[in-house]
């Protein structure tokens, strides 16, 4: 007999740990409910993801077998299951956030003091980050080499003779959330990968910037999977196996769409990859500086920017859609990034620990890795990357569709005057929406501010 410990990859399909433990014979499926790790996640992310632990509950039911909950450290939890169901090893994925890497190695030292073995895979990469070089000076280069790397395809499903016949009347709590969440578990995550396999992979890169598109068909532009992927209801695997057969099947400019949507996963490998390697991702600089960065501490500029109250229209829209949803469109999110962190100057840290009370998207990798890539802080950077949030919403917003869908009180501003909106006059912005604030930093002045203190930061002033 063995145990698979499911982590956060609440799905039978595609699942590396339960697979391997399935080929070996007689699998008994636990989850741990650790409230301590628990609590480190957004209560938004929480109560979706325990929603996808009631539906994987529900799937080994349909598969003649149960899922085995039980609370507490797993430590502990697991050696005592360990003995009770007489299981000579226990299964799990791998993850690379400290806390969980810690939780690993405490389970296995508990479970090898016991007698128990412990073995663990490769699960939510498409490629185990230990397999590459340990430092690389920019994406593409991390991609010539990830991409060098053969990948395998999903995992089957284990059938009804690999699980066993276990019966549970323990669940998880299923908590609510202050917004609607997306329907939960893999059926849902399918339903919406093929909804962007049929109508959105194929004008991918044509669309993944378009805000109009955005609004009018969210999963056609882009294809909205990175709340399914960080909650792990659906593997990586399987997403990359049936874009490479989109890519096969493609002709001429869909082609390039499709191959576009691939290169981007290959940023979610990258930034698992420098957590791998840096483990400090979260709290701590990846770029060294000469000299310190002269975060600025202004508390009412950091609550304007959560409440989406700048002045600037693309900033605030993308913080509303990101309060009101718990997800935020990548193109306004690396701008809401940089507004934070260059012209009003204040710690990425700060940012990143915002979103991760918010998103339902949140992942430990991608948030802190991207947070320190648009501060000019990660990997990738140049010496002060600044995202214009005038000249961004003038090239993917021009309509102001993205914008008005968010920021009601600008419905009735033409569109040319929303786009330019922090150069207009304090006048003719009362004039406009009087109800709309003024910003709250002047475009020039903090851009050459940040220009100023990233220089000096880095021994160029």
């Amino acid at each position: 007999m063995r145990l698979f410990w499911h982590r956060g990859d609440a799905r039978t399909r595609d699942n590396a740990g339960l697979a391997a433990a399935a080929r070996k014979g007689e699998v008994v499926p636990t989850f741990v409910y650790d409230s301590d790790l628990l609590a480190t996640i957004g209560a938004r992310q929480r109560a979706f993801f325990l929603r996808h632990i009631k539906r994987l509950e529900a799937r080994y039911r349909e598969l003649g077998s149960d899922l085995v909950v039980r609370a507490g450290d797993p430590d502990e939890v697991l050696v005592d299951l360990a003995d009770e169901y007489d299981a000579e090893a226990v299964y799990y994925n791998d993850h690379y956030r400290p806390a969980r890497r810690n939780r690993g190695r405490a389970v296995e030292d508990a479970l090898t003091g016991a007698g128990v073995e412990t073995e663990s895979r490769t699960d939510l990469v498409l490629i185990d980050p230990g397999r590459l070089d340990e430092r690389y000076p920019n994406h593409s280069q991390f991609h010539d080499d990830w991409d060098a790397v053969p990948k395998r395809g999903p995992y089957a499903e284990p059938g009804r003779d690999a699980l066993a016949d276990v019966r549970d009347g323990k669940t998880v709590p299923e908590p609510d959330a202050d917004i609607d969440l997306p329907d939960a578990g893999y059926d849902a995550a399918r339903e919406r990968f093929d909804e962007f396999l049929e109508g959105g992979i194929r004008s991918y890169n044509d669309t993944r910037d378009d805000l109009a598109g955005a609004v009018e068909a969210p999963t056609h532009a882009v294809s909205r999977m990175s709340p399914y992927l960080a909650t792990g209801a659906i593997g990586i695997r399987e997403l990359w196996a049936d874009a490479g057969d989109a890519y096969d099947a493609a002709t001429g400019s869909e082609r390039r769409n499709v191959d576009k949507y691939r290169y981007e996963l290959s940023w979610r490998e990258q930034m698992y990859h420098l957590l791998y390697y840096n483990p400090e991702l979260a709290v701590s600089n990846y770029k060294s500086f000469p000299n310190e960065i002269a975060w600025r501490d202004d508390d009412d500029a950091f609550e304007a920017w959560t409440r989406g109250e700048t002045g600037y229209p693309l900033v605030d829209a993308g913080m509303r859609q990101l309060n009101a949803e718990g997800y935020i469109h990548n193109r306004p999110r690396q701008v809401v990034a940089s507004f934070l962190t260059k012209h009003l100057l204040i710690d990425w840290r700060r940012g990143a620990r915002y979103f991760t009370k918010q998103l339902i998207d949140h992942d430990y990798a991608s948030n802190h890795g991207a947070w320190q890539w648009t501060a000019s802080t990660g990997t990738d950077s140049v010496d002060v990357r600044i995202f214009d949030p005038v000249s961004q919403m003038s090239k993917y917003d021009a309509d102001a569709r993205f914008v008005k869908a968010y920021v009601p009180e600008l419905a009735d501003v033409p569109a040319e005057k929303v786009v330019d909106w922090p150069t207009l006059s304090r006048g003719e912005r009362e004039a406009l929406a009087p109800e709309y604030p003024h910003p709250i930093v002047d475009r020039n002045e903090g851009y050459e501010r940040a220009q100023r203190v990233f220089e000096e930061a880095l021994g160029k002033r």
